[in-house]
C-alpha cells in the first residue's frame, strides 16, 4: 500500500511528511523543556533534576527509535504512522491531569520533607512521559522509511528529516519557557502541543486515507479541549496561606502570608526570597546583614558615608525596603532577572521606593556594564540550591571590585549544611583572590552565611567600634543596632583555604549536590520537621 500510494502521490506525501516530523520534533523538545518546568515547580532547578529528566528522556527517544524502525518495516503506510502521532498527542494531554495529584501530594511532602514520598512522586512523574516520548521517537525512522523510495536517494532523504526534526526542536527549545508558560502556564503549555500535534496527525490521516478514516477520530480534539477546559482546574499547588501564584519564563511564584507576614517562594518553595509586614522591618535573615557592611570599616563609620548600593537579586525588595528605612533616600540599584517577580514585589511587598531603580537585567551583565559605583554590593541571586556559578568566580569579582566606592564592601549569602562549609571555604578563597580581607558570619536557625568583602584591609574590632558608638546615638535606626547584635555575637572564623574558582571551573553545582546529599543520608533532616 505503502510504495503504491506514494507513486501515485509522491511529492505531496513526502512533502507533508517534512511537515510533520518538524512538529513532532518540535513537540518532543517542548515536553521536554516544560516537564522540567512541571517538576521545577515542586522538585526545584536542580542539575539533578535536569539530569534525570534528559536522562530517562533520552532512554525513551532511544527505544522509539528502535520501534519506528521496527513497525515502519512490518507496516509501512502513512496511515499507521499518523496514528502513532495521534496517540503520541493523546498520550501527552493525559500528562497534566494525572500529573497533577501526584505533583500536589508531592508539594505537600517537600514542606514536610518526607523524602520517602517526594522520591516516589518523582519517579511517577517521570513514568509519565514513558509513553508519549516512545510514540514521539517513531517519527523519524517511520517518516524516513515512508518518504524513501529509491535506495539512492536514503541519505539525502534521511538527513533532510532528521535536519527539519532538529530544526522544529530547536523552536520546541525556546517556544515553551520564552513565550507559552509565562502566557498559559506549564499544564496548558502541554495541552496545547498535544493538541497541535493531534491536529497536525489528522491531516496526515486526511491527506493518506481519505475523509473516511479523518472523521472516526474527530472526537479526539473535543477530548483535549475538555482536559484542559476542566481536567487541570485548580491551583498548582495546594499550600497553606497562599495568596497568590503565576509562572513566569523563569520561576514559579508563590506569595504566602501568615500572622500579617508576607513571604515570596520560588519553585520548589525551599527558601524564603523576600518578607514583608507593614509595621515590621527586622526578619532575622540575610536580608539585615546588608546593611552592616560598611561598619567593617574603621571606626567611627557615619551613616551618612553610605549614598548608595547594588542589589544583585533583588527579589520582592526587602533589602530595598530595609536600607531605605536605615539610610534614607540613597541611590538604590535593584537587579532582578525575572520581571514577573519586580510585579510581584510591586503587588504584594510595597516594593515601591522612589529611589529604588529596578533594572531588569542578569546581575553580572548589568553591573559589569554599569558606570556607577556603590558603597555596599549586595549579592543573593539565589535559585535553589545554587548560586549562579558566574557570580562565584574570580572574574567577577574583580567586577564587583570595580564597581567599590574606596570604602566599599560586598556582601553575599552563601549556602551550607550544619557540618559541610565547603562552598563557604570555597567561595572566601575566591573572594581574598581579589579583596583584602573578608569577615564571614553565620546566621542564626538558618543554613545561611554571610561573607563580607571589604575594599580596604579592615578588622573585625571595627565592626564592635562602630557598634558601641552607634549604639549610644538614638537617631540610629533600632534596625542596624539590632542587627549588628546579630553579626557581632555570630562572626566565624576565616574559612580554609580552597582552589579559587574561576569563569573556567566553577563546582558550585558539584560541591551543592554532594552537601544536599550528605546531609539528608546523615538522617539530620529528620531533626528539623
Amino acid at each position: 500500500m505503502s510504495q503504491e500510494f506514494l507513486s501515485q502521490r509522491k511529492q505531496p506525501m513526502r512533502k507533508y511528511l517534512y511537515i510533520t516530523v518538524f512538529f513532532s520534533g518540535m513537540t518532543c523538545l517542548a515536553i521536554e523543556m516544560s516537564a522540567e518546568r512541571l517538576l521545577g515547580n515542586v522538585f526545584g532547578t536542580s542539575n539533578l533534576v535536569w539530569a534525570s529528566i534528559i536522562g530517562l528522556i533520552l532512554i525513551y527517544l532511544a527505544a522509539g527509535y528502535f520501534l519506528g524502525g521496527y513497525l515502519a518495516d512490518r507496516k509501512p503506510s502513512p496511515r499507521w504512522f499518523f496514528l502513532i502521532l495521534l496517540l503520541a498527542a493523546i498520550s501527552i494531554a493525559l500528562i497534566p491531569p494525572i500529573s497533577k495529584p501526584v505533583l500536589r501530594m508531592a508539594s505537600e511532602a517537600f514542606d514536610q520533607l518526607a523524602f520517602g514520598i517526594l522520591i516516589g512522586s518523582f519517579i511517577a512523574v517521570l513514568i509519565l512521559l514513558f509513553v508519549p516520548m516512545i510514540l514521539l521517537g517513531t517519527a523519524s525512522p517511520f517518516a524516513i522509511r515512508l518518504a524513501v523510495d529509491e535506495t539512492t536517494k536514503v541519505g539525502s532523504i534521511s538527513g533532510k528529516i532528521y535536519a527539519i526534526s532538529t530544526l522544529g526542536s530547536f523552536i520546541g527549545t525556546f517556544l515553551p519557557g520564552l513565550i507559552l508558560i509565562p502566557l498559559i502556564g506549564t499544564y496548558r503549555t502541554i495541552l496545547a502541543f498535544s493538541f497541535l500535534l493531534l491536529i497536525v496527525s489528522l491531516v496526515g490521516l486526511w491527506i493518506s486515507s481519505g475523509n473516511k478514516a479523518m472523521l472516526r477520530l474527530l472526537w479526539t480534539p473535543p477530548l483535549v479541549i475538555a482536559i484542559g477546559l476542566w481536567g487541570i482546574a485548580g491551583p498548582y499547588k495546594v499550600t497553606k496561606n497562599k495568596i497568590f501564584e503565576t509562572e513566569s519564563a523563569y520561576n514559579y511564584i508563590q506569595v504566602l502570608e501568615e500572622d500579617g507576614y508576607r513571604m515570596l517562594r520560588l519553585n520548589d518553595g525551599q527558601g524564603v526570597h523576600s518578607m514583608y509586614h507593614p509595621t515590621v522591618l527586622n526578619y532575622y535573615g540575610p536580608w539585615e546583614q546588608v546593611l552592616v557592611a560598611p561598619f567593617f570599616n574603621r571606626a567611627p563609620y557615619q551613616l551618612s558615608n553610605v549614598k548608595s548600593l547594588a542589589i544583585i537579586g533583588l527579589a520582592a525588595g526587602t533589602t530595598a525596603r530595609q536600607a531605605t528605612a536605615v539610610y534614607g533616600d540613597i541611590r538604590i540599584d535593584g537587579y532582578e532577572i525575572d520581571p514577573e517577580i519586580v510585579q510581584v514585589g510591586r503587588r504584594y511587598f510595597d516594593m515601591t521606593q522612589p529611589n529604588l531603580n529596578v533594572l531588569v537585567q542578569d546581575g553580572r551583565w548589568g553591573i559589569a556594564h554599569s558606570q556607577e559605583k556603590y558603597h555596599i554590593i549586595s549579592i543573593d541571586a539565589y535559585r535553589p540550591p545554587y548560586i549562579p556559578w558566574h557570580l562565584t568566580t574570580r572574574e567577577f569579582f574583580t567586577i564587583v571590585h570595580q564597581h567599590l566606592t574606596p570604602d566599599g564592601v560586598m556582601v553575599i549569602n552563601v549556602g551550607r549544611s550544619p557540618t559541610d562549609r565547603r562552598l563557604i571555604n570555597a567561595l572566601g578563597s575566591t573572594i581574598l583572590s581579589v579583596f583584602p580581607t573578608i569577615h564571614v558570619i553565620d546566621i542564626p536557625n538558618t543554613f545561611n552565611s554571610i561573607i563580607f568583602a571589604t575594599l580596604q584591609p579592615t578588622e573585625t574590632k571595627n565592626l564592635i567600634e562602630n557598634y558601641h558608638w552607634m549604639s549610644k546615638d538614638a537617631s540610629i535606626s533600632p534596625l542596624l543596632i539590632e542587627t549588628m547584635q546579630v553579626t557581632i555575637a555570630n562572626l566565624q572564623p576565616v574559612p580554609q583555604q580552597e582552589k579559587v574558582f574561576t569563569d573556567d571551573w566553577a563546582p558550585v553545582e558539584w560541591i551543592t549536590n554532594t552537601m544536599i546529599l550528605d546531609f539528608v543520608f546523615s538522617g539530620n533532616v529528620e531533626d528539623l520537621q
